[in-house]
């Protein structure tokens, strides 16, 4: 039995084909474009399947469209961060455009959730922003981040006054890995006053794009004092969880 899990993301698409319930077979990425349902017929076209859940912000067109069932990204993470990591009980995402915190049972299921979607900061947009503004491509931020000395601080994680503080600092004469650390640590900062209210139950999971920047990820297990574990792909969690919930249907 096939089931394949999509996640319509604001920054990407990903697709997940898993077999029998318990083994993933195929994983596909792309980006959302502002045309996704045409970019979503083009990942789907000869791919055979029998059960398809949607996910993420697109899920409802998607699923309208096509005629398909769909769940939160809440529930879909949840589930692929279950699947990947059973021990785990408290889940952060960050991905292109908004920030969740998940906290799951012994079963995987959802108990509590906390989700910022109505601002960027700290998120990938933000990231992609920042780097611009630093001179430097946003796969290359987290790298560089890891070189500052400190001794500089960002006090706003709203991307317009942030980029105002970068700009500041820049003409002040610091150095751009000074800079990064500084986001880095108003990010981490924003996140794990997400975290707290949540509840942390150790180890933290972290998931979505921004998973792959090292600084965060090592800010995170520095300021929270727990171990961070991070998936082989962060950013294909939601599709996995919708392909393995798609499984049970």
């Amino acid at each position: 039995m096939l089931a394949i899990g999509l996640d319509i993301g604001s920054r990407s698409i990903e697709l997940v084909v898993a077999k029998d319930g318990s083994e993933i077979i195929y994983m596909e990425r792309e980006e959302t474009s502002f045309d996704y349902l045409t970019q979503t017929r083009k990942m789907l076209r000869g791919l055979r399947c029998d059960k398809i859940l949607v996910t993420g912000y697109g899920r409802h067109l998607i699923s309208n469209m096509f005629n398909i069932g769909h769940i939160t990204e809440i529930k879909a993470h949840a589930a692929g961060l279950y699947k990947i990591f059973p021990e785990i009980r408290t889940i952060l995402d960050i991905g292109g455009q908004d920030t969740k915190v998940i906290s799951i049972d012994d079963n995987g299921r959802v108990i509590r959730f906390e989700m910022n979607d109505r601002c960027a900061a700290g998120t990938g947009r933000f990231l992609e922003i920042m780097a611009q503004a630093l001179g430097c491509r946003v796969f290359e931020f987290g790298d560089l981040a890891m070189a500052g000395q400190g001794g500089v601080s960002i006090n706003s994680v709203c991307t317009v006054f942030a980029e105002t503080e970068v700009v500041s600092l820049k003409a002040k004469g610091a150095s751009p890995a000074d800079v990064a650390m500084a986001l880095v640590g108003s990010i981490v900062q924003k996140a794990a006053g997400m975290i707290k209210r949540v509840g942390l139950n150790p180890p933290l999971a972290f998931c979505g794009g921004v998973a792959k920047n090292v600084a965060i990820a090592k800010g995170l297990e520095e300021h929270l004092g727990v171990p961070v574990v991070i998936p082989p792909e962060p950013d294909f969690t939601g599709a996995i969880g919708a392909a393995f919930l798609a499984s049970r249907l």
